[in-house]
Parts: structure tokens; sequence; C-alpha cells
């Protein structure tokens, strides 16, 4: 029994869905934290230069939380654990890091420089029907009507938010519709969340948290380091080593990459994939809350309509799972 175990026994006794609820306040208010942070940058030019870029947030957040991951989980990265581990299983934790820890924060930092944070945390709830459609597909969970039906409403709040965007100055055609590119890209980075879910769950859930957590964060950031100096040059992390902006990345990283991370893992562990994909339905209003509160980001009319069916997608699937337990 480990330490941490003996210390505080009541741990192991918190539901699995406790943790997904503490994961998504945190992960639903950091769209709205990461664009205020910007916004404090810009008011601290260093050299017309803000030192709280995005990519800044990114590379230097990410860093700071393995300053905090690695004093906890060290113990985790000894040799005979690590040989336990197969080819199949570090193959499956590469094709996580990439994921979730350089692509899908790249595209969501990218959408957050081209559109409103509500229009992210809307298109982003694609996610969910996606999750639960392929949770059935592939894992072969049951899941009842109500929780299909609020899927497909959700699906729908989701489509109506990106088509009735008012025209913007960057936009894809896809066919009769034009595509604002902030949207399609927090498109893109949903598609890529399921993705990373539907493994973690399937291939990698009996892997140490600690050994998954630090690997995906580690190789996230060195991806993403390179990437960004292919795209925007030697000169991009000029101000990396700015105190102003590793005083503001230490409390980022500890709290929205580390804990939002391990009570992301430690709820995704302990409850199906399913029930993951419902609970992160709430994060739009979460989120929606934290961009009026941070940013005063009230919701549009596409928003609000879009906001609405996705809305009754959740409490209709919450009917569902009501219907499951009690039944």
């Amino acid at each position: 029994m480990s330490r941490a175990r003996r210390w505080h026994p009541s741990i192991d006794k918190i539901p699995g869905q406790t943790y997904l609820w503490l994961a998504i306040l945190i992960f639903g208010a950091s769209s709205a934290v990461t664009r205020k942070l910007t916004q404090i940058g810009a008011q601290h030019f260093i050299d017309g230069r803000n030192p709280i870029s995005l990519c800044n947030v990114l590379f230097v957040g990410n860093l700071c939380a393995l300053m905090v991951l690695l004093p906890i989980y060290r113990q985790q990265w000894h040799k005979k654990t690590l040989k336990l581990l197969s080819k199949k299983d570090w193959l499956a934790l590469t094709v996580v890091a990439i994921l979730s820890g350089a692509l899908i924060p790249g595209l969501v930092f990218q959408a957050l420089a081209l559109t409103e944070v509500n229009n992210i945390i809307l298109v982003g709830r694609l996610e969910p029907p996606l999750t639960i459609a392929l949770s059935v597909w592939l894992l072969k969970e049951q899941v009842n009507r109500w929780e299909i039906v609020g899927a497909i409403a959700a699906f729908v709040g989701v489509t109506l938010t990106i088509i009735l965007q008012p025209s913007q100055a960057a936009t894809i055609n896809m066919g009769v519709l034009r595509v604002g590119v902030g949207e399609f890209l927090a498109a893109v980075a949903a598609v890529a969340s399921v993705a990373s879910t539907i493994i973690v769950k399937v291939r990698i859930s009996n892997i140490p948290v600690g050994i998954f957590s630090i690997f995906r964060t580690a190789l996230g950031t060195v991806i993403f380091f390179f990437v960004a100096l292919v795209f925007y040059g030697s000169n991009h992390f000029i101000d990396v080593f700015s105190p102003f902006l590793w005083q503001w990345m230490l409390v980022y990283g500890a709290v929205i990459v580390v804990l939002g991370q391990l009570f992301w893992l430690k709820g995704l562990r302990a409850s199906t994939v399913s029930a993951a994909s419902l609970a992160g339905s709430f994060t739009p209003i979460v989120g929606i809350i934290a961009a009026y509160l941070v940013l005063g980001e009230a919701p549009t009319l596409a928003q609000y309509i879009g906001g609405s069916l996705i809305l009754v997608g959740i409490l209709l699937s919450q009917v569902g799972i009501c219907l499951q337990i009690y039944r």
C-alpha cells in the first residue's frame, strides 16, 4: 500500500464522477483564464512583444506542470515498472501525448486568437456525442435512448452555433457553408480529443498516472516546441525566460495543466467513457459563466440558440443516466 493511501484512506472512496466534476470546473474556466492572461501580457509588452503569448502560455505552462509532476511521481519511473509496459503501451502513450499534449492545446490556442471564447466552448461540445457513438461502437457500452437523443440534440446545437455565426474575415468554404477558421480549429480539436479519450480507456487505463502524465506532458511539450519553431520561426520563444511570464505560468501550470488533468484521468479511470463524456457536457455552462465573469463576454444570439439545444441535450442525457441508476 502506498504512503499516500495510508495517510488518506478516504481518497479511494471518492466517486469517480467527483473527480470528473472538479476537472470540468477547471477545464471550463481554462479558456477564459488563458485569454485573460494574454490580455494581462498585452499590458506589459517587452520591446513591443506580448510575453504571455498563447504559445508561451502552452510551452511554459507545460514546463511548470512538469516541475510539479516530477517530484510527485518520480518513484513511479522505476525500471521494473517501465519494463512492464509493452511496445503497444508505449505506442498508445505516444499517440495520446501527441494528441492531448501538443495537437489539441495547439488547435485550441490558435482558435482563441481567432474567435470568441464562447464559440470555442460550444463547438467543443462535438466531443460528447462523438465519444458516445464510439463508446457504443468500439467498447460495446450500453447507452439508452435518452442518452442518444441528448447526444443528437447537443450535436445539432453545436452545428447551429457554427452556421449561425455572423460572417467573419477568416473563413473556410465547406460546400454551401462558410465556417470560421477559429470554429473549424475548435471542431478538429474536439475530434482529436475523442480519439485520445478512447485510446486512454482502451489501451492505457492501467498505466500508472505518474508515467502517463509526465510522458504526455514532456513529449507533447517537445513536439509543440519544434512545430512552433517550424511555423513561426526561431524568435517565437524569445520571451520564454521572462520572470513576468513565469510568475503567472507557475500558477497556471499547477492548476490548469496538472490538477485538471489529474482529476480528469482519475475520474475517467473510475467511470465509463459515456459517463465521462456526459459529465464533460457541462463544460460549456462553466465556460460561458467564466467568460462572462472573467472577460465580460456575453453570449451572442447564435450562441444562445446553440447553447440552449446543447443544454437540452445535457438534461436529456442526465435523465437517461438517472433512469439507469434507479432502474
